[in-house]
């Protein structure tokens, strides 16, 4: 029941968990194979109810006091932990924050830019913060930068919904867009560009028909060619076809 070596495609939080013959507590709290709790019992007794129900004895709490272990097939155990962490780097993406920063004299197709790149950041769960700084006397007009984020927001409102109303915090207007969930959000752009081009993709890749096919066409009946009527025998035939002298008797 014992692994004293572990293989070497262990991941390193595998490595230190200690298993049957390494748990180095004289007692353990020991959860069942059901999941049920079966009391603090000294380590062989421990062992001895692993290898009754012919599994592992896994410390899962090693700076608990006394360490608690749980009755349970290794690899199933490895697999579950393994299960856990690919969910939790799922969820990791909320918390990356990326930052749009914006002007309130910036030209159309640069804000067009800034909001793909937005839309982008999105779809992949990461939150965006916009910034719009104002420059000199643009202070002065503070309504313009308002007009740039509301657009800014309207395009991008299929993808995200902010957390707080636009601030003018120091010269500046702050912002944070938070991305919708899956089942509420729009279809990503470039997925959209992805499908449409296999889709043409498979359309050039189709057998087309023959130019020169016409199923309905009507068949076109051809003339034979007119052939030319055979000389007689008693004139011979010259290399030229009309001879000038072909009608005179040489005596």
């Amino acid at each position: 029941m014992s692994r004293p070596f572990p293989s070497r495609n262990f991941s390193s939080s595998a490595s230190f968990t200690r298993v049957n013959g390494k748990i180095r507590a004289r007692e353990v709290r020991v959860i069942g194979v059901d999941g049920k709790q079966l009391g603090i019992l000294s380590l062989g007794d421990a062992l001895n109810q692993a290898r009754a129900n012919g599994v592992d004895l896994v410390e899962i709490a090693p700076t608990a006091t006394p360490p608690v272990c749980r009755l349970v097939d290794y690899g199933k155990y490895r697999y579950e932990q393994a299960k856990k962490e690919k969910e939790s780097k799922k969820h990791q993406h909320a918390s990356t924050v990326k930052e749009v920063q914006l002007s309130p004299r910036i030209d159309p197709h640069d804000l067009g830019v800034k909001t793909d790149h937005a839309i982008d950041f999105l779809c992949e769960d990461m939150k965006v913060k916009v910034t719009l700084k104002f420059r000199g006397r643009e202070m002065q007009h503070t309504e313009f930068g308002f007009q740039v984020i509301k657009k800014f927001l309207e395009d991008i409102s299929p993808y995200g919904h902010q957390d707080f109303e636009p601030k003018l915090i120091g010269k500046g207007i702050n912002v944070m867009i938070s991305p919708l969930p899956r089942n509420k959000r729009a279809k990503s752009p470039r997925h959209v560009e992805g499908e449409g081009a296999e889709a043409h993709h498979a359309e050039s890749a189709a057998p087309r028909p023959p130019e020169n096919h016409q199923p309905n066409a009507v068949p076109i009946e051809r003339k034979a060619k007119r052939r030319e009527p055979e000389q007689s025998a008693g004139h011979k035939q010259d290399g030229f076809a009309n001879n000038p002298f072909a009608q005179i008797e040489i005596k």
